[in-house]
């Protein structure tokens, strides 16, 4: 009996170290976005099904997408905080990746207009009924409300839409989407700076060897004012 409990201890001892080396990377870069509230995503949900459908993991109230990369850390697929007793909602980067949203069942009163910037993969979003869609009704495919939600399905390109912010970008830039209702210009080609006026690669040398320069001027001034106090004291 004793080398049987032994034995097992033994195996225990080798699962725990196993576990250890396979999870405790990621308890390191656990996401605060999946625990803002309580709780953990539900299966029969919009946020569960996804995560079911797409062999995701959960975590708290998070579905997280497996990057092929072992070494790479999980990211957002799918973000529940229905029903979280939220007033305000701030910071949802974390979730910058995620393709569904929900924030139904949530006395908010607003949401700022810039709380989605770079979640270009967002394609589902749900809100409580008395709220708009971000960016606008123009910035979806298809805006329905049900029930005590509304669901915003479908994120537009805005830089595709005809005769709508099309020429806005200046010349030689182009008009990436950066979320509902959002877009950034970007320079193309090799041209840089205001406007992107400027072509050929940015002067990298001229304009940090004189600043690199000059620090270090100012690093031995310093120190040779400080040597002398030394000395004098």
């Amino acid at each position: 009996m004793k080398a049987g409990c032994h034995q097992q201890q033994n195996v225990e001892a080798v699962l725990f170290i196993i576990n250890v080396c396979l999870f405790g990377g990621y308890q390191l870069t656990e996401l605060q976005v999946c625990h803002v509230c309580n709780g953990t995503v539900q299966n029969g949900t919009a946020i569960g099904q996804l995560c079911s459908a797409s062999a995701g993991l959960l975590d708290g109230r998070c579905c997280l997408g497996r990057r092929e990369n072992p070494s790479d850390a999980d990211y957002v697929l799918g973000l529940d905080l229905s029903n979280c007793s939220l007033n305000y909602v701030d910071r949802l980067q974390e979730a910058a990746t995620a393709t569904m949203i929900d924030l139904s069942l949530n006395p908010l009163v607003s949401l700022d207009n810039l709380l989605f910037e770079g979640f270009i993969q967002l394609r589902h979003l749900i809100l409580p009924a008395h709220l708009v869609c971000p960016g606008g009704n123009a910035s979806w495919d298809k805006v329905e409300v049900k029930g005590e939600s509304l669901y915003c399905e479908g994120q537009k390109d805005i830089c595709n839409q005809t005769g709508h912010l099309s020429l806005t970008c200046p010349e030689n830039s182009l008009c990436d989407p950066d979320g509902p209702g959002l877009y950034e210009c970007n320079c193309v080609g090799d041209f840089h700076g205001y406007k992107c006026r400027r072509a050929g690669q940015f002067p990298i040398i001229q304009v940090l060897g004189p600043l690199g320069a000059s620090t270090v001027l100012v690093s031995i001034l310093l120190w040779v004012t400080q040597r002398r106090k030394v000395k004098s004291a």
